[in-house]
């Protein structure tokens, strides 16, 4: 029998290994790369349809029984999560062809790439909480390789910004596993949340969530913790800004979510209404950021700080509304964002620059980018019957049915916001009086554009295929609401 819920993790490991021997061959590394993502992504639809089909599927390795051995589980919220990381991950890969460069392919770009996504796809599998952080490792140290590649001096600056972050929140996310381990006696999820419902979640338990909080709110760049990630993300190319702002976010993101419904759910009103809170500031936060700059780059990057509000938001009602939407508006916030990144990448190719006062009447020479940026636009804002449309309403709903409604009116309003962000660009870019662009090749910007424009349809797809979808979606939110579901399925003899 195939482990199904090892191979998205196993594969582009392998995969990254053997690209290590190639250091040199640019289509050698190419052709293998685009192989081990397309085995991985056809092994991870084989996981959503086995986890569709037969309930949540668990691998506890080393012969050891659960809690014992370290389990890797996939329900469906993990088996949906590792597709679409592939999935964006292959587009990223394709794009990359024409617009990385070949000094940094030769410099181990695609094994970080292949590490990196074996380190997401772990941190969405794993059952085990000490394993989650052993995945954050792998994922930190491959986006380390990839943030400082090329070694423009802006690069290392805002490297050592980040990788110093995300040392001391690592230091303190060890420090709380420590903490939770001596208090509980266990590492694997599942048993915590058994061992956490017999005492009843006393006060130093919810110490330990608002810790862990801290330490994932980090990663997710959640309010007052996103400082570091505006300048950082904006330093290294295009195909990695998109690595970064479509998934290594994502991870924090779904992080809490999981940690908040599945061990943190016995003072409610306490650590979920301060997530809250800290959703809606994310969410303002993130709004000002937006409007405040006329630079392309920064405008799209404050608004993956929006996004991280809004799925917190939702995951914090604690309802079947406003998780279904967090799920769904978490999936398609990891796509549209992927498209985004992609399409402003090809703008700044086109024009020589990420400044959008320097920009003007590209409809006039590129309207097939101008059409599909702004559709990638509205599908941002959740204009219906795009894909943000879904996922906002249902948070909305989800609030309003959880007493939230000061929360759901900023959220409707930042929808506003967003919208005008990303109109700007487009006003600024596309209309208005035509500059002088720089001579450039129409060959990379073809071939750029086939991947941006499959994200877009793929995100337009992703809303219109909402009614197919909701069954996966029904499946993930009920592993979340209810923990029992997800412990029987690890804990079973």
């Amino acid at each position: 029998m195939i482990n199904l819920p090892l191979l998205p993790i196993i594969l582009p490991f392998l995969f990254a290994i053997l690209l290590l021997f190639f250091k040199e061959n640019i289509r050698v590394q190419r052709s293998l790369t685009l192989i081990g993502l397309l085995a991985s992504l056809v092994a991870a639809l084989f996981l959503v349809f086995k986890v569709k089909t037969d309930g949540i599927q668990t691998v506890t390795l080393g012969s050891w029984p659960a809690p014992f051995g370290i389990s890797m589980v996939s329900d469906m919220l993990a088996a949906l999560l590792v597709t679409t990381t592939i999935l964006l991950t292959l587009f990223i890969v394709m794009y990359s062809f024409s617009s990385i460069g070949e000094g940094r392919e030769r410099f181990f770009y695609y094994p970080a790439i292949l590490f990196m996504v074996t380190g997401v796809n772990g941190a969405f599998t794993t059952g085990d909480i000490f394993n989650l952080f052993v995945f954050f490792e792998v994922l930190l140290i491959a986006s380390y390789v990839l943030i400082v590649l090329g070694g423009e001096k802006k690069q290392l600056r805002e490297s050592i910004k980040y990788v110093l972050v995300n040392v001391i929140s690592s230091a303190l996310f060890v420090i709380t596993i420590a903490f939770l381990y001596s208090v509980i006696g266990t590492l694997n999820m599942a048993d915590i949340s058994v061992k956490i419902a017999q005492i009843g979640q006393p006060g130093i338990i919810t110490v330990i969530a608002i810790l862990l909080l801290i330490v994932f709110g980090v990663k997710g760049a959640i309010f007052p913790l996103y400082f570091w990630l505006p300048g950082s993300y904006a330093a290294p190319p295009i195909p990695v800004l998109t690595l970064f702002g479509a998934l290594l976010t994502k991870v924090g993101v779904y992080a809490i979510m999981r940690t908040y419904t599945l061990f943190f759910v016995h003072d409610i009103g306490f650590t979920h209404g301060i997530l809250s809170v800290l959703s809606i500031l994310t969410i303002i936060a993130g709004c000002i950021g937006a409007l405040a700059y006329f630079d392309l780059k920064q405008i799209i990057i404050y608004n993956i700080v929006i996004a991280v509000g809004v799925i917190l938001f939702g995951a914090a009602q604690m309802n079947e509304s406003g998780l279904s939407g967090a799920i769904f508006y978490l999936i398609h916030d990891m796509l549209i964002k992927g498209a985004l990144f992609l399409l402003i990448g090809i703008i700044i190719y086109v024009t020589g620059t990420s400044n959008l006062r320097k920009m003007g009447g590209l409809i006039q020479t590129h309207a097939p980018l101008g059409w599909f940026y702004l559709i990638a636009a509205f599908g941002l804002a959740g204009i219906p019957p795009l894909s943000g449309f879904v996922g906002k309403l249902l948070i909305v709903k989800g609030a309003f049915e959880a007493g939230n409604s000061w929360g759901a009116i900023i959220l409707l309003a930042s929808s506003l916001i967003v919208l005008l962000s990303v109109i700007r660009i487009f006003i600024y870019a596309f209309w208005g009086k035509p500059v002088t662009l720089p001579k450039t090749d129409r060959r990379p910007y073809r071939h750029m554009m086939i991947p941006a424009v499959a994200l877009v349809v793929l995100s337009v797809l992703y809303g219109i295929g909402t009614e197919w979808l909701f069954p996966y979606m029904t499946d993930a939110t009920n592993g979340l609401l209810q923990p029992s579901i997800y412990v029987d399925a690890v804990l079973k003899e």
